[in-house]
Formats: C-alpha cells, structure tokens, sequence
C-alpha cells in the first residue's frame, strides 16, 4: 500500500532529525522558521486545527490532511497519538506528498514543493561553487 511507504518516509525524517512531533514540537518549529509542511491527522480536533492554521499563516507553511488517524500516526513513532507533525526537509516533504499518492489533489502543494526544493539546490550549489572559490581562488 502507498500509504505505507508514505509513513515510512515520515519514520525516516523523525530519525534524522527532520520530524517535529505534537502541537508543541511543530509549533517551534513554525515559529523558529524551520517547519516545511504541517500535517495534521484525519481526526484532529478542532483546537488542533486552528492551532495549526495559525502557526502556518505566520511562516507561510502549507498544512496537509492525511489518510491516517491519529492512532495510526502516533504508533508510527512510538506514541498513543500524534494529530500534529511538522517535517522541516522541504525535500522529504517533496517526497512524502509524492508517496501519498493524489497527485490531483496535490498539484498545488506539488508544485509549490518542487518549487522551493529547487531554490534549495540552487542555493546549495552556489555556496559549493563559493567554498570552493574561497579554497582554490578565482581563476
């Protein structure tokens, strides 16, 4: 099943460091600048969703709904419940949307992903081409 490939990769950002889990873990995240994609649980409460809209009008963060309850999104991690995530890779975000598997319903937050996955590359390679610069001189 994708969807199960999809909570794999979310396994894999929490282990390397780009998951932050629950209201409090995303929610300093938005605030710090470093929330990509906000997920929220098919049963999140209502507080949950407007916590969540209001941490990312202020970043400009793009929230996405999921297929999984907040039972099945806790006990991928190893908690009772989890309604509120916050992955903080733009490119494993770029990844999970895409494992989700609704590229229809997800044209928009696709595109908008791709889109900042690139400047991130782009970005990358300039300062790869600077350090190098920097070691070797301007020739």
């Amino acid at each position: 099943m994708e969807h199960d490939r999809a909570l794999g990769l979310l396994c894999l950002a929490k282990k390397g460091g780009n998951l932050q889990l629950g209201e409090e873990g995303a929610g300093a995240a938005c605030r710090a600048g470093h929330a990509r994609l906000l997920l929220l649980a098919s049963d999140a409460a209502g507080n949950t969703q407007r916590r969540a809209g209001s941490f990312s009008q202020g970043g400009k963060i793009p929230i996405r709904s999921l297929p999984y309850d907040k039972e099945t999104l806790g006990g991928a991690f190893g908690r009772a419940v989890c309604a509120i995530a916050a992955l903080t890779d733009v490119s494993m975000a770029l990844a999970f949307v895409k494992a989700l598997g609704q590229p229809e319903q997800d044209r928009q937050l696709l595109e908008e992903l791709e889109r900042r996955t690139e400047r991130v590359r782009q970005r990358r390679k300039e300062e790869q081409a600077h350090r190098k610069n920097l070691r070797h001189g301007k020739k």
